[in-house]
Parts: C-alpha cells; structure tokens; sequence
C-alpha cells in the first residue's frame, strides 16, 4: 500500500512537470500562429505546432502541446485551422501605372487577399521597377514581384539589330527576365537569344510560329507560358501544315496531333530545363463553350469594371460564336492539353501555377483556384497542384520562401479546412500572411467590400 501510495506521487508530480506553462518571452514585434496544423507542402504530411514569427520570416516552429506564455507576442489562434505556404502567381499582369495608383494597389490586393504573395509579372513596364522595389522593401502592401520586360514581338523586335538593342537595354534596366510574344522570326529569334545570353538575361512567354516549340526548348526558354507550341509540336511533319495556320495555341491543328509524340517533346523540355505555366484556366473559361454571360455573373466579376467585364464578354463571343468554333473540337483539343500537362508535370522539367490574370474572365487572385481545378483536370492530385504553386516557383527563383520551415520567409495562408481534401477550402481564407505582416479575414473582407463598392455604385471612383 505504501509502494503504491510513493507511486502514485510521482505520478502526479510527473504529470504536473509535464503541464509546466513555458515562457517563450516574445516581444510585441513577434507574431505566433498557435496550436495550428502544420502543412508540410513536400510531402503532405500535418502537425500540430507553434510557429513563430520574427520579423519576415519563421523564427521557430515548436510541438504543441504544454500551455504556454508568450510574452508580449502576437497570438493568432491557430487551433482547427490549417497552414501552408502563400501560392505563387507565375502568369499575372500589372496595370502599367505609377505604383501608388488606385488600380494598382486595387490588383495587387485582389492577388493577396487569395492567398499569393508571389507574383510574376508577365509584361513588363518602365514603372513595374519601382514598385517592385517598393514590395521587396514592404513600403507597400503586395506580393513579391518578378517582372518581365516590355514585350519582344514581330512588331518591336523586327530584325537582328532591333533584337540586340532592346534585350541589351532591358537587362541594363534591370528586368527580372525577357518576355517573348508571338510573331518573332527565326532569325531575329535566334539573335535574341544569342545577345540574352551575353548579357545574362532569360527569355520566356510564347512561342512565335516561325520558331516552333522543338528548337524554343533546345534554345532553353526559361519558361514555356500557356503550353504555347506544344500542340503544334505533335503534328507530324509529313502533314505539311503552314504553321501560321494553327489557330487559338493549335484548336485548328486539334486532329492532325499525334498524342504518341508527347514524350518527346517531355524530354526535350526536361533536357533543356524548360519549365512550362500551363495558364489551363485562359483554356477552361475564355476558349471554352461556357457562355460568356454565365461567366460575367459569377460572384468575383463584382471586382472588376464593368467596362471590363463588357469587353471580356465582347472577346469570349468574338472566339466562341463563330463558324470555326466547335464545342466538341474545344473538348478534343482540352483533353490533348491536360495530356500534355500531366506528362509535363510527371516527366518534364516540371509546372509552375498561374493562370493569366486579369485576362478574359479570370479576375486576379480569384482566377488562381480556378488554375488549381484545372490542374486536378489534368490529372494532378491537390497536394501536387499546391506544390507547383509553392516549392516549385521557390525552386525555380532560388528563392528563400515556398514552405513553412525555420528561416524563410513568412509567406503563409491560414485556412479552415484541408486544402489538401479539398482545394476549395484555399477561397476565403482566414487570413493571409506576406513577410510577416498578417491580413486577418476581417481585413481582406473590408477591403474586398471597398473594391466591389466602387465599381457597383455609379457615385464612386
């Protein structure tokens, strides 16, 4: 009775050591995010932890478990909820205006308040310079911002001594890479190429007829935007198409493609370390048999100007109405896409996540779910398409950010449920951190509410 009595004791004291408050001592600087369930993004794995934040970045992440005192810290109740790195944008727009523009502050918002704190911008502007300095520095609210240059086309690049000065003079300007659009000839093309790679500047975007996707990917384009050139690619060369003849991104070359050709050009992708944007949901909304007055009544349009919304019907229409659109085509023509995004992903270099925003009906931040359900088409599960917008665009820009670990940035979406079950549990988030300053749902609603105020109600701005 007295071995049991002593026994019981040291339970008690056990027990009681074990519930010992600990004292982290966090100063008002500091934010913690407490008893949340921890995404691992590289493997899906969930724990429930602690995580702290210091400044920018992720000071520490702890087990949950004993009570504990955090000082003077931030405490974001965190218990139930889910969270996971900010997602990137890797095919967004920038209005071309001064930064501290009303529409500018409105687009970059619309990015954050879904969860992305990365963005690249896809063309590039004189003013697009400051105002990613000005993000990098946190002087304003917005993702981190990549940028391209201002467009090389047929029209600006139109010999090999235009191509030299302009790639020669966005590099000194210091823009993030080149972006390519269609119309560009192949000699011109390779000149381009040649002086990028003097300078050391990389080249992404389209890929103009003349060029072709097989010698786009042996000239190593840093990124392939839209799976631009690929459908073409699968066309066999004994059906002498005229290559300016392909149509929207290849819809008129839709049963001529040989599906059996895909692995090659995987490989050729691969072995040139070409990544590819699939932009799926310019495809599944813009181009697809969905009438455009469906589309503009959906609840994220109120975001936009009307105007907008009114030329985004106008462009659908103009694409979709005519006698050379065939709903069934579309369909044939989806399915060689998804093929080729899946074999892309699996086998290739690997997909970065973005979706062409703002383009035809895809609203920015709003479009990025749209991108993600996309990818599940293609045959990616929820934890892949995350990762394409998380570790891979962290891996492809070298950057310190993409996952929750001790030292990177604190670029993070706070969720109520599993995204991983469900990748409609990312809308609405519960909040939004981009390096370290935290935007609580509170805070996104109130300024979404202002946004859509001012384009449903005639008196505002």
């Amino acid at each position: 009775m007295k071995n049991l009595s002593i026994s019981l004791v040291l339970c008690l004291v056990f027990i009681s050591c074990g519930q010992q408050t600990e004292n982290y001592s966090l100063s008002s600087e500091d934010t913690v995010f407490e008893n949340v369930r921890v995404i691992d993004i590289t493997s899906g794995k969930i724990d429930t932890s602690h995580v702290i934040i210091n400044g920018r970045l992720i000071d520490r992440i702890v087990p949950a478990g004993s009570p504990v005192d955090w000082g003077e810290g931030n405490v974001i109740a965190g218990e139930g909820n889910y969270l996971l790195p900010g997602l990137a944008e890797m095919h967004a727009h920038i209005p071309a205006l001064e930064w501290n523009d009303p529409l500018v502050e409105e687009t970059l918002f619309l990015y954050l308040s879904n969860g992305i704190t990365t963005i690249r911008g896809m063309l590039g502007n004189p003013v697009h310079l400051p105002l990613r300095e000005k993000a990098e520095k946190g002087e304003i609210l917005s993702p981190r911002i990549f940028t391209s240059s201002p467009s090389l086309n047929g029209n600006t690049v139109r010999n090999p001594e235009e191509a030299r000065e302009k790639v020669t003079a966005y590099a000194e300007a210091g823009y993030d890479f080149l972006k390519l659009h269609p119309g560009i000839r192949l000699h011109v093309f390779d000149t381009l190429v040649k002086t990028a790679r003097e300078v050391g500047i990389p080249y992404a975007g389209h890929v103009s007829n003349l060029v072709r996707i097989r010698h786009a990917l042996s000239s190593g384009y840093q990124t392939v935007d839209h799976v631009d050139g690929f459908l073409e690619g699968l066309v066999p060369e004994e059906e002498g198409v005229n290559p300016i003849e392909n149509g929207f991104f290849g819809y008129n070359f839709t049963d001529l493609a040989d599906k059996e050709l895909i692995p090659e050009l995987v490989a050729l992708s691969q072995a040139n370390g070409v990544w590819v944007v699939p932009t799926q949901a310019l495809f599944d909304r813009w181009f697809s048999p969905t009438p455009a007055e469906e589309l503009a009544r959906q609840p994220e349009m109120k975001y936009m100007n009307p105007e907008t919304i009114k030329n985004w019907i106008a462009s659908k229409n103009n694409q979709t109405t005519g006698d050379n659109y065939d709903p069934d085509q579309w369909r044939r023509f989806n399915e060689i896409r998804h093929a080729l995004i899946k074999a892309l992903h699996m086998e290739g270099q690997g997909l970065l996540l973005g979706s062409d925003a703002p383009q035809v009906f895809n609203v920015p931040g709003f479009s990025i779910h749209h991108e993600l359900q996309g990818m599940l088409d293609a045959g990616l599960s929820p934890l892949e398409a995350l990762q394409i917008g998380t570790v891979n665009p962290a891996t492809f820009f070298e950057g310190n950010f993409g996952q929750l670990k001790e030292g990177m940035e604190a670029d993070l979406i706070l969720v109520q449920n599993n995204p991983l079950e469900d990748l409609s549990h990312l809308r609405n988030p519960a909040g939004v951190m981009v390096r370290g300053r935290w935007l609580d749902n509170e805070f996104i609603e109130e300024k979404l509410n202002s946004i859509a105020e001012k384009y449903n109600n005639p008196g505002q701005e």
